[in-house]
C-alpha cells in the first residue's frame, strides 16, 4: 500500500495520437514514458469495453506498476426524481464494478447527480437511499472489494458540494470521497486560492472519516475556467487565467503525509501536467 501520492490522468493526452502505437501496451508504456503511477480509465459515455481487452491492459499496467481506476458513466443519477432512473444508476455501477475488476482495480469514481427541482436536502436524500441500494446489489453482486467514489460537482445546481460528498460516504465504511479540487474552485467562484482554503478541506474530510480514507481519498486535479453557474471548462496548467494553483496542495499532502490517488484531468495535456504534479511534489 502507497505511503505517498500516487500520480496519473484520466485516459489518455491529445499526444498519445503521435505515439505511434495503439493498444493495451502501447497505453501502458505511453502512461510509464511519463514516469506516472496510475491511471483512470473513461466510461463516461457507457460502459462498453470487452472484458478481455480490460484483462489485457490490465496486465500491461500491472507490469509497470501502474495502479487502475475508472470513473462510471457521466448519466448516473442518485438523485433524480424518477425512480427507475436511481435503479439504472445502481446497474451501471454494477457494470462499471465488474469492469473495473477485469482491469485490476478497485476505484470506480461516479457523478452523484443533479438537484433539479428539488430542494438540494431532497436530492442528497434520494442520493443518500440510491448509495445505500448501490452497497447492497454490489455486495449480492460479489463486488464488495470494490471503492465506490462519488465525486465532488462543479456547476452549483449539481449535488456534489464537499459536505454532501462527505455525507454519501457515511453510508458505508468502503465508500471514500473523490475530491476534485478544480470543481470546488469552481463551484465557489474561485474560492481556493490558497493553503488555508486547501487545509479547511482536508480537515472537513477528517473529521468526517476517520479512517484511512482521509489518508487514501481520490483526488482529481485540473484548473477549470467557470461562471456564476460554476463550471465552464476544464483547462491546462498552462492557461494561468484561472485555478486553482496546484503547490499549496502539494505542500499539505507532503505536510500531512497524506497519500491520494491524484488524478489530472486536464483539457488533452492530462498526463504532462500530471508528470508535472508528480516532479513538484517530489521536488518538495
Amino acid at each position: 500500500m502507497n505511503d505517498t501520492p500516487l500520480f496519473g490522468s484520466a485516459g489518455l493526452s491529445d499526444s498519445f495520437d503521435s505515439f505511434g502505437r495503439k493498444g493495451p501496451d502501447a497505453i501502458a508504456d505511453y502512461t510509464a514514458g511519463f514516469g506516472l503511477e496510475a491511471f483512470e480509465y473513461q466510461c463516461g459515455h457507457g460502459v462498453r469495453l470487452a472484458h478481455d481487452k480490460a484483462a489485457l491492459l490490465g496486465s500491461a499496467c500491472a507490469g509497470r506498476g501502474i495502479t487502475l481506476s475508472l470513473h462510471a458513466p457521466y448519466y448516473i443519477s442518485m438523485s433524480s426524481m424518477e425512480e427507475e432512473k436511481r435503479l439504472n444508476s445502481v446497474g451501471y455501477i454494477l457494470q462499471s464494478c465488474a469492469l473495473v475488476k477485469a482491469l485490476g482495480g478497485r476505484r470506480v469514481i461516479f457523478h452523484p447527480g443533479s438537484c433539479g427541482k428539488q430542494s438540494r436536502e431532497q436530492a442528497l436524500e434520494k442520493a443518500m437511499d440510491t448509495m445505500r441500494r448501490m452497497v447492497v446489489a454490489v455486495d449480492e453482486a460479489g463486488y464488495g472489494d470494490c471503492i465506490l467514489c462519488p465525486e465532488t460537482m462543479g456547476k452549483v445546481n449539481q449535488l456534489g458540494n464537499l459536505q454532501e460528498v462527505l455525507a454519501l460516504c457515511g453510508v458505508d465504511a468502503r465508500i471514500t470521497p473523490c475530491i476534485d479540487f478544480g470543481h470546488l474552485y469552481a463551484r465557489t467562484q474561485g474560492g481556493i486560492a490558497g493553503e488555508a482554503e486547501y487545509a479547511a478541506i482536508l480537515d472537513a474530510i477528517a473529521a468526517a472519516l476517520p479512517d484511512e480514507r482521509a489518508k487514501r481519498f481520490h483526488v482529481h486535479f485540473s484548473r477549470i475556467a467557470y461562471t456564476a453557474g460554476g463550471e465552464k471548462c476544464h483547462l491546462t496548467f498552462a492557461d494561468t487565467q484561472y485555478g486553482p494553483p496546484h503547490q499549496p496542495l502539494l505542500r499539505l499532502l507532503k505536510a500531512r503525509g497524506l497519500a491520494p490517488v491524484v488524478i489530472c484531468e486536464s483539457a488533452g495535456t492530462q498526463a504532462e501536467d500530471a508528470q508535472r504534479l508528480q516532479a513538484d511534489y517530489r521536488a518538495l
